[in-house]
């Protein structure tokens, strides 16, 4: 996978406790990489990081704040990451209203430390920062977001993400321009995409895992936006994008040293209500009730992203339609509440898109 350039590289992983990073920390020890791993806890006894017991498979397990710098610092010199994917982050929007200085804290300034501690030491070559779909000033359109669009964000945790966006462009330009590769030898790149289901996130006010819940305690499903329209997508999707653009870095750092997003076909683009409803019907069990709130938190209805310079630049594209998705995700839960070997299915799930790319 990805012409083997992960195999026996020190790659950093920040929140590789978290739903993302558990899988792209579980993908890149496959490919043979040496995953250091810094987060937080895990969120959930029963996410995807515990479930897989990754604390017995990783090259290091670091339990820190990426809002320590001196901690995270020690880190990069103790481990000399060659690679960094910079997952860690709050990530939640209805948290970030309860908590807007933590968000803004973890969102902004822990993704300053990765690129200041990046800056210092040589021997970080390749950076991939990872933020969110909800970076856009999110204006309704029907079309999808360029990279290029203008940066944004209504409520606290996207004007976070915004926020983070202008930084990563700033230090780009700023200390690792691609016209001076030549000078400071690092390679940086920012990626996008939101809306990710797939098994082991059980982070509360998440469509999915919220489903979860209510379906395994025999209560009806309540969806509170049922009309907001999605570019669903597994987590598989994005993290082989992101996995591509590393690939990038190393071979051509020059060109790929930009950003991009990642999204699904049009055709995933969806309802909540829409969504549920299959996953319901997948399950084989659960009843959906519109519990819409009048006075709930603003959370825009409409978003969705152009994924154009990504087919064109890196040749990706999602491989699974959204029922696969659901299917895929809903596998897990069962396998999960079945106390089966869960890293040996995610590793037979990473295969089997694997072999959708190859077909």
């Amino acid at each position: 996978m990805f012409n083997d350039v992960y195999k026996d590289k020190i790659v950093l992983v920040t929140g590789h406790t978290g739903f993302k990073g558990s899988w792209l920390s579980i993908w890149l020890n496959m490919m043979g990489a040496k995953v250091v791993g810094y987060s937080l806890d895990p969120y959930s006894p029963k996410g995807n990081f515990n479930a897989c017991h990754l604390q017995d498979k990783l090259f290091a397990d670091i339990r820190a704040d990426v809002r320590d710098y001196e901690k995270l610092n020690d880190i990069f010199l103790k481990y000399k990451p060659e690679i960094v994917f910079h997952l860690a982050a709050q990530a939640l929007v209805k948290t970030a209203y309860e908590n807007p200085k933590e968000t803004y804290d973890t969102n902004i300034m822990g993704s300053l430390n990765i690129l200041e501690v990046s800056r210092h030491h040589d021997f970080v070559k390749q950076i991939i920062m990872i933020t969110s779909d909800k970076c856009y000033e999110n204006i309704e359109q029907i079309w999808g977001y360029k990279e290029t669009d203008r940066m944004g964000g209504y409520d606290p945790y996207s004007a976070s993400k915004g926020c983070a966006e202008l930084m990563i462009s700033s230090y780009r330009n700023s200390y690792y321009n691609p016209h001076d590769f030549h000078i400071h030898g690092k390679a940086i790149a920012n990626v996008r995409a939101g809306n990710v289901i797939g098994g082991g996130d059980w982070s509360d006010n998440r469509l999915i895992p919220d489903c979860i819940r209510f379906i395994e305690a025999n209560k009806n499903i309540e969806i509170r936006n049922p009309i907001a329209t999605r570019p669903w997508e597994h987590v598989l999707e994005p993290l082989s994008g992101y996995l591509r653009v590393g690939q990038k870095l190393i071979e051509d750092p020059v060109t790929y040293a930009t950003s991009f997003n990642f999204g699904p076909d049009i055709s995933a683009n969806k309802t909540v209500l829409e969504v549920v409803n299959r996953l319901v019907a997948y399950y084989g069990k659960g009843k959906v009730i519109d519990a819409s709130d009048p006075n709930a938190v603003h959370e825009n209805t409409l978003l969705n992203l152009d994924v154009t310079k990504a087919y064109v630049m890196l040749g990706w594209r999602a491989e699974w339609g959204l029922q696969e998705a659901l299917e895929k995700t809903v596998d897990w839960y069962k396998s999960a509440l079945n106390n089966e070997d869960m890293y040996d299915l995610c590793v037979k799930q990473i295969l089997e898109h694997g072999e959708s790319i190859i077909k």
